[in-house]
């Protein structure tokens, strides 16, 4: 059951979309929409079968179009979705999902409203690795969570539409979130701007459920670049690096135990253990090609995906917190 997509945005990121959209199963893409005719001419050399055009009604009201995927600037997501939602489509969006909540939120209201699919490329749920360590997670192979440290840096790119915890921090939450299975109770931040109106580099302090403390750190201004996160859990620790191509995932049999004297029945002291290292098999698949497969799917069956509008709500509320932090200096509660 082949489902007509359209495009809508071939900048910085929708050539990647286009790209596995084409080689994604029960899916046809019929345009490509952007409003510079340069890009799109690019477009219509690499897939001479896609219309291109600049007319973004023209696609929305297209009775043939069954989906629209949204790749533009931040600030044009929630009209664009609103619209293309008002018209009965189903849609995916490009992270972060909207500029703030309230969007967000009606977003979600109207996809359920109208009973559409509302999707955000949340691509790290889609990601082999992640769903590695949420595997091993949820059959208590690593213990009690006891905290979480994630390192997203490297140089530029400096967005003029959000900042760095828009951009960067989206991910590291929908990771912590889908590993937890819950969004934050609280957030502390601190951020600073330095070339522009936006942040450059933050650090995020989150408390989730259970007494697990989780720390971001995101930044657009460093020499190196790096993407890696610690999950520490009272039987083993991972390191999860996401530059490596093999070794992505390493779980470490290491951890601290407390010793107690049983007569007097009380902890003398924190003995350290150090075991084996393993390196589980992780199949390299792209995720963005498991994620376009996954919203031509929901639109199929009808299924509401793992990203959601519902998950992504969770993810923009807990961005939102973040800058509301900055901004004031204290801790805010979701």
């Amino acid at each position: 059951m082949t489902k007509d997509i359209a495009l809508i945005g071939y900048g910085y990121w929708g050539p990647n979309l286009l790209r596995n959209l084409f080689d994604t199963k029960d899916c046809k893409v019929i345009y490509c929409c952007d409003l510079s005719e340069e890009l799109l001419k690019k477009a219509k050399k690499r897939y001479p079968s896609i219309i291109i055009t600049t007319d973004l009604d023209r696609v929305i009201n297209d009775p043939k179009i069954d989906g629209i995927v949204i790749a533009t600037p931040t600030k044009s997501h929630f009209p664009i979705a609103k619209k293309a939602l008002l018209a009965g489509k189903d849609v995916l969006i490009e992270k972060p999902m909207t500029m703030n909540v309230t969007e967000a939120k009606t977003l979600v209201d109207l996809a359920k409203r109208k009973k559409r699919i509302l999707m955000v490329d949340h691509t790290f749920l889609f990601n082999n690795a992640v769903l590695k360590i949420k595997e091993l997670i949820d059959k208590n192979k690593l213990g009690k969570i006891l905290y979480i440290d994630s390192v997203r840096i490297n140089l530029g790119l400096f967005r003029p539409d959000v900042n760095v915890v828009f951009d960067l921090a989206t991910h590291d939450f929908s990771i912590i979130n889908f590993l937890l299975g819950s969004k934050p109770k609280s957030v502390k931040a601190t951020g600073k701007k330095h070339f522009n109106k936006n942040e450059a580099v933050a650090y995020i302090t989150a408390n989730y459920p259970k007494n697990i403390m989780t720390h971001i750190h995101i930044s657009w201004l460093s020499p190196l670049k790096i993407k890696q996160m610690l999950i520490i859990g009272s039987k083993k620790m991972v390191v999860y690096n996401d530059d490596e191509i093999a070794g992505q995932v390493r779980v470490y049999d290491k951890g601290a135990l407390k010793e107690y004297d049983d007569q007097a029945k009380e902890q003398i002291k924190i003995n350290t253990r150090t075991g084996d290292v393993w390196v589980p098999k992780i199949d390299l698949i792209e995720p963005l090609s498991t994620m376009t497969n996954a919203f031509i799917q929901a639109i199929i069956s009808r299924e509401q995906p793992k990203s959601d509008g519902n998950f992504a709500l969770e993810i923009m509320e807990s961005l939102e917190a973040s800058n509301k932090s900055i901004r004031t200096g204290r801790k805010v509660n979701l």
